[in-house]
């Protein structure tokens, strides 16, 4: 960096270095240890305490298209109602749903009543501390850089799920089904059982059955687990 010559040896050296940073950057593992670490520190010095904080090893999971990225994202915007400690989405701290719905609470509140369209405030988003991708229907970004659907789909899509696993009745279903369960083609029951309890499904990839296939074609494999699941969650042929 400072423009000095290098010995062979030194050269040698910076060349093994630079090869296990460029392993690093492309290794989920790493990136995850490195993260871990520091919160787990973190909470074990505020805590006085030693040993594990994390309980197990994370799972990595491969979204295949719209409908298993939304599918993914209301699940973990509802660890906290699923855990107890939140009633509601807008009061579920440190999630991504709670920070959509600040931007849009501020947006519709700056909106001319002739004009009540509901819609997401990409400039609140771009304050916080994490800069979520914002909605096709919302965002003045490309729709390749947006998630093909809107603010007010995804948040009535979190409501209805958190009412039903509020409800305690497994299999039972609301009587109003949010429509973009029907543009996603997802089965309401089987959606909520993922919602609500998804640790024995977990899968390496989620997404529609042709999905899957053409996942596995594009890696060389004749099959990939999950095909019967996809099958009942999300309706074939998308």
């Amino acid at each position: 960096m400072a423009g000095q010559e290098l010995s062979s040896t030194q050269k040698s050296v910076a060349l093994n270095h630079i090869e296990d940073y460029r392993k690093r950057l492309f290794d989920i593992s790493w990136f995850m240890k490195c993260l871990n670490e520091a919160i787990a520190r973190k909470a074990n010095k505020e805590d006085d305490v030693t040993g594990h904080f994390w309980q197990a090893r994370f799972h990595s999971q491969a979204l295949l298209d719209e409908a298993a990225v939304l599918t993914a994202m209301a699940y973990v915007d509802l660890n906290p109602i699923r855990a107890g400690i939140a009633e509601t989405p807008e009061a579920s701290d440190y999630t991504s749903v709670q920070q959509r719905i600040k931007a849009w609470q501020k947006q519709t509140a700056s909106q001319p009543v002739d004009n009540p369209k509901p819609a997401a405030d990409s400039t609140a988003l771009d304050k916080t501390i994490v800069k979520l991708l914002g909605f096709k229907a919302d965002s003045e970004d490309s729709p390749e850089k947006a998630i093909p659907y809107s603010t007010t789909d995804y948040l009535e899509l979190v409501d209805w799920s958190g009412r039903a696993i509020i409800e305690g009745k497994k299999g039972s279903i609301p009587g109003h089904l949010p429509p973009i369960l029907q543009r996603l083609s997802i089965n309401p029951g089987q959606y909520l059982n993922f919602i609500r309890k998804p640790g024995s499904g977990l899968l390496t990839v989620l997404g529609a059955v042709d999905k899957i296939r053409q996942c596995a074609a594009h890696f060389q494999k004749a099959f990939l687990k999950g095909q019967t699941k996809a099958a009942a969650l999300f309706s074939p042929g998308r």
